[in-house]
């Protein structure tokens, strides 16, 4: 029996400028072992500590959403405070995002009376936060193919930046972080001008039908999520990467030669 796939979150954070929509990219380090060197979007495997009961106390409700969702959209925060810097966090019992100062406050708090860096756990429940869980919006759901070596069943979630902090990439996992406009960075991934794994470029054209960040949260709330594992198959046209027309990415199909699959 082969071994269940990990699961993972990522999560788009979005925001409005004159110009148009923008999405946060990080750039993972060339080292990494899953798309090292490609530019994504903040996320990572599901860690047991996502789905800790003491932690899902710290979640704002979701209707119709239980434990095991709501640990993804913990994966998903947590993850890209971590490679990013940026955390969706309230202090309970308010509704305002943090700033970028409250939560340098909370940490040099927790250094204090822990002796440590608050990991996020701590950082959370310490400090006495709340996990704005319910600004998430579902945006898609991808499996990498079977004959990868390194899988991962990743949700995809939509969420508003919080205006008052500012993306600091980790040095580590993430070397880089840009703002960037999807249908530009969707095009610099299929011109090759960076390197991009075809998951997240198909993401970044479906976002790019949107042009603001309530149209693209409008959009996600009305789609029906179709799960995408690509297979790969000999065609007439050469070897192609298949994936469910359903899906709504307007292709069922893209050569295997030129994308990169992690």
């Amino acid at each position: 029996m082969s071994n269940p796939v990990p699961l993972a979150a990522t999560l788009l954070l979005l925001r409005d400028r004159a110009a148009g929509l923008e999405v946060l990219m990080i750039t993972r380090h060339a080292d990494t072992v899953f798309a090292g060197g490609a530019a994504v979007f903040p996320g990572g495997r599901l860690d047991a500590e996502d789905s800790a009961p003491a932690l899902l106390r710290h979640c704002r409700a979701v209707p119709g959403v239980d434990a095991a969702p709501m640990a993804l959209r913990v994966c998903a925060i947590r993850e890209t405070f971590e490679e990013a810097g940026l955390l969706l966090a309230r202090r309970a019992g308010e509704e305002r995002l943090l700033a970028g100062s409250d939560v340098e406050a909370i940490q040099a708090t927790l250094l204090a009376r822990l002796g440590h860096p608050p990991n996020f756990t701590e950082l959370v429940i310490e400090g006495g936060l709340e996990l704005a869980t319910e600004l998430l919006v579902p945006f898609a759901h991808w499996i990498t193919p079977e004959i990868r070596p390194r899988r991962y069943d990743t949700y995809f979630f939509l969420a508003p930046a919080p205006d008052a902090q500012e993306a600091r990439h980790d040095g580590h996992e993430a070397v880089d972080s840009i703002w960037v406009a999807p249908a530009k960075a969707a095009a610099d991934g299929a011109a090759q001008r960076i390197k991009m794994i075809f998951a997240t470029r198909f993401n970044l054209q479906k976002l790019a039908r949107s042009t603001t960040r309530e149209a693209a949260f409008a959009a996600a709330r009305a789609d029906t999520i179709v799960t995408v594992c690509p297979v790969y198959r000999e065609t007439p046209q050469g070897l192609m990467w298949c994936i469910p027309i359903e899906a709504g990415y307007g292709i069922a199909e893209t050569p295997v030669s030129g994308e990169v699959v992690a």
